[in-house]
């Protein structure tokens, strides 16, 4: 017997393609002279419309068939709108009405594809990457020229409404962050100008080598009193103030009394790459280079009461010639060396014996808010920072040596345990 017929079957079933699929793809066929993404969008928006359609047959059954236990009722199509690609697409959305007459079902599906979280959030990342709101459209991925034609929320007051709504959220989440179950071993403070605006802002390093932004606070001088108010807040929310901890400034006597006021075991730390700067500044430019070298090999000693030898006898040498570079050397000159004084690993005193961790968070916020031309308020300050930070965590990397973190916190211990706060007696008088 012939098997001719098992190849005509087989031939007719491949031409035999059903007509909703040859629609689809002239559909397909149109978007792929656009560009692969294009594709993936007309196609998608296929799949999307097919969930919708799938959502209200699971809502009111098959149409067509009775069905006594359905929970709605179809009710027509109107305008509605998705994001997609950082804009709104205007699309058909299918209503839903329920049986017993109490109001409208909603479609999960559209529900999902029809939330602005998305939008709000592309929005933030590609102004913090400096696109300004004028050329927001150009950092948009291509969706093919139907799609495109229909597409909102892409005016400059629509993009900057986005932002604002999202940096406000950063800032608020940054502000309201519980820090009762945070366990810091060291705390980085400085200060970010935004034109006439600062804004104190506050590290810190967890046990585990975490780095987490703290806090906060926006004035027009770094004194002791906007500095003592970010403290406190941090104690407000819940952290700890009364575990021994390692505070790593860059030698403002405002950041130094503030940290000394709220916390109880407090060991500051000198940035050592601050007292190199200042006391090179006092120097003329033949005299920079070798300071700086001894100075740096005084840093890296043995110990120390080495180290303090190193740098005093520099300071000896200073005097007559350069009396301001030799008093700027000896200002402060033992808490630049609490680190070595701790006996830290060179693997994590070089994160902490310095305040470039901090420093480098602070230039990520710079950066993403270059563009800005005109600050508005101090609020405004706060919100791009508060964004920057935000942006700068997800950079974070676990700090170097964090496996002596534990080692640190019992040095912290001890150097706490042996000294006695001067202070204490007359903060306590003054609580009473």
């Amino acid at each position: 017997m012939s098997k001719t017929y098992q190849r005509n079957a087989t031939t007719a079933n491949d031409v035999a393609v059903p007509e909703t699929v040859t629609v689809a793809m002239a559909e397909i066929a149109e978007d792929m002279r656009e560009g692969l993404l294009a594709l993936a969008v007309g196609t998608g928006l296929q799949v999307m419309t097919a969930l919708m359609r799938e959502d209200v047959v699971a809502l009111c059954g098959p149409r067509g068939k009775h069905n006594p236990d359905r929970s709605g009722v179809r009710h027509g199509t109107e305008r509605g709108s998705v994001t997609l690609g950082g804009r709104r697409v205007p699309v058909q959305r299918p209503r839903v009405r329920a049986v017993d007459g109490s109001g409208e079902l909603a479609v999960p599906a559209y529900e999902l594809f029809s939330g602005t979280e998305i939008l709000g959030r592309m929005a933030m990342e590609k102004m913090l990457a400096g696109l300004s709101t004028r050329r927001y459209r150009l950092g948009l991925e291509p969706v093919g020229a139907a799609v495109a034609a229909g597409a909102g929320a892409m005016s400059r007051s629509a993009v900057s409404r986005k932002f604002v709504a999202m940096t406000e959220t950063a800032l608020g989440e940054l502000l309201a962050a519980d820090l009762h179950d945070l366990d810091l071993v060291a705390l980085m403070v400085d200060g970010v100008h935004f034109a006439e605006h600062l804004c104190i802002v506050a590290l810190g390093i967890d046990i585990h080598g975490v780095k987490h932004p703290l806090a906060i606070v926006e004035g027009s001088t770094e004194n002791a009193t906007l500095v003592r108010t970010l403290m406190v807040d941090l104690r407000e929310r819940g952290l700890d103030v009364t575990k021994p901890i390692l505070a790593v400034l860059d030698g403002s006597k405002a950041l130094r009394r503030a940290v000394l006021d709220v916390f109880n075991k407090p060991v500051i730390a000198r940035c050592q790459l601050h007292k190199i700067r200042n006391v090179r500044d006092h120097l003329p430019q033949r005299l920079r280079g070798p300071v700086e070298r001894r100075m740096r090999e005084a840093y890296h000693a043995d110990s120390a009461l080495h180290a303090q030898a190193l740098l005093e006898e520099l300071a000896r040498e200073l005097d007559k010639t350069h009396p301001g570079a030799a008093g700027s050397l000896r200002e402060g000159l033992t808490e630049t060396l609490t680190v070595l004084r701790l006996g830290v690993p060179p693997a994590l005193a070089r994160t902490l014996r310095s305040t470039n961790a901090i420093e480098s968070m602070i230039s990520i916020c710079r950066d993403h808010a270059r563009n800005v031309k005109r600050w508005k308020d101090g609020k405004m300050a706060m919100r791009w920072c508060a964004a920057g930070m935000v942006e700068a965590s997800k950079q974070f990397r676990r700090v170097n040596g964090h496996l002596h973190l534990q080692s640190l916190r019992d040095a912290l211990q001890q150097e706490t345990a042996e000294t006695v706060r001067p202070t204490c007696h007359d903060e306590t008088v003054t609580a009473a």
